[in-house]
């Protein structure tokens, strides 16, 4: 495997696995993935495409016992950030503390609701409520621009006294705060979360320089940001087989490099074309599906992690030197050759994981 000698990590480097969980989890999943060497689990949140995720989170908590459980990623507009919050706190309970509360501007839950993503001020504001509510603090209705589902105000209807500000009364004094992850892209995006939530995940790509680009506009916004990275990893022996697995989550991460109308980011004139050619072709109803023609072979290989084990390891080790501190790993996914891509999600588990800690062990 890697060479060790010269690498430096920070204490703690944590790995989880993304989440696309369709259905409901089975019994014994949980204690499957402390078994398999994930630190924590995301479960993704589009009512469309995957199961709840607080049902998915609450059965994997209880069938485990370290195992950290977050959302990848919810949004503050198919739920409000009061009702996300409530949701995330009796996770926290359940899990004695486990819990991690992943929240993004929003995608495909809101295309499947004719929604576009929240403009970059409101979703700050509401993180900053979020905040608020994670800690048990009132935060008027004001402070939020939220007009329901055509619910009328409560000033229409007569009460003696209404209350003016919502908060989560209930929180145990003793229960540590959940932890705000914002999954960002964009420049604005990025410095945002830096300034408003304990982690900072970027969605940018495995490519060193894109990597880099984004550490230093979230080490800007806060010199001590916790910073994560969401990668696409899929091992392999034939590289050509790793190529074809990512292909369909490679289009659908770095589509968010372009949803604003331009490519942000370092990119050369070819990875360039493909960022522009992912925007104008991309098909939201075929979500994590590569559109014909668009990927080019070394845009994937920059993009994500794909190789041999020792490859996939080196890549991973140089992002840690970067500033990572975390991987939001997005491995196979079986919607091409099962058996090959079972062979993938070995390789990841029992060589690239173990590898990676020893790696970059402090």
């Amino acid at each position: 495997m890697a060479d060790a000698s010269n690498r430096i990590a920070p204490r703690g480097l944590e790995l989880w696995q993304a989440g696309y969980d369709t259905v409901a989890v089975r019994p014994g999943d949980g204690a499957a993935l402390e078994a398999a060497g994930w630190d924590g689990k995301m479960a993704m949140d589009s009512q469309s495409l995957a199961a709840d995720p607080y049902v998915v989170l609450s059965a994997l908590a209880v069938d485990s016992a370290h195992l950290k459980l977050g959302t990848s990623v919810t949004n503050p507009y198919t739920r409000h950030p009061a009702v996300t919050a409530a949701a995330m706190v009796s996770l926290q309970a359940l899990s004695r503390g486990r819990a991690v509360l992943g929240i993004g501007r929003g995608d495909s839950s809101l295309a499947y609701l004719g929604r576009a993503p929240l403009s970059v001020e409101a979703f700050e504001r509401c993180l900053s409520a979020l905040q608020s509510y994670l800690r048990g603090e009132a935060v008027p209705f004001e402070a939020l621009d939220w007009s329901g589902a055509g619910a009328p105000s409560l000033e229409t209807i007569e009460l003696g006294r209404a209350p003016e500000a919502a908060q989560l009364r209930w929180i145990p004094e003793d229960l540590p705060k959940v932890p705000l992850d914002v999954a960002a892209t964009g420049p604005r995006v990025i410095a945002a979360a830096a300034r408003r939530a304990e982690r900072v995940t970027l969605g940018v790509g495995a490519a060193p320089e894109r990597v880099a680009w984004a550490v230093d506009i979230a080490r800007k916004a806060r010199a001590d940001s916790s910073i994560g990275a969401q990668v696409i990893v899929m091992p392999h022996p034939d590289p050509e087989r790793a190529r074809r697995f990512a292909a369909g989550l490679t289009a659908s991460l770095a589509r968010f490099s372009t949803l604003n109308g331009r490519t942000v980011g370092p990119a050369s004139p070819a990875e360039f074309e493909v960022f522009e050619n992912l925007r104008a072709h991309y098909d939201m109803n075929q979500h994590g599906r590569a559109p014909e023609g668009v990927l080019t072979a070394d845009f994937v290989d920059r993009f994500a992690v794909v190789g041999t084990p020792d490859h996939c390891v080196d890549r991973l080790a140089r992002l840690v030197e970067l500033g990572i501190t975390r991987f939001v790993i997005c491995g196979p996914l079986g919607w091409t050759d099962p058996a090959e891509e079972q062979i993938s999600r070995d390789l990841l588990t029992a060589e690239v994981l173990p590898a990676l800690r020893k790696t970059v062990a402090p």
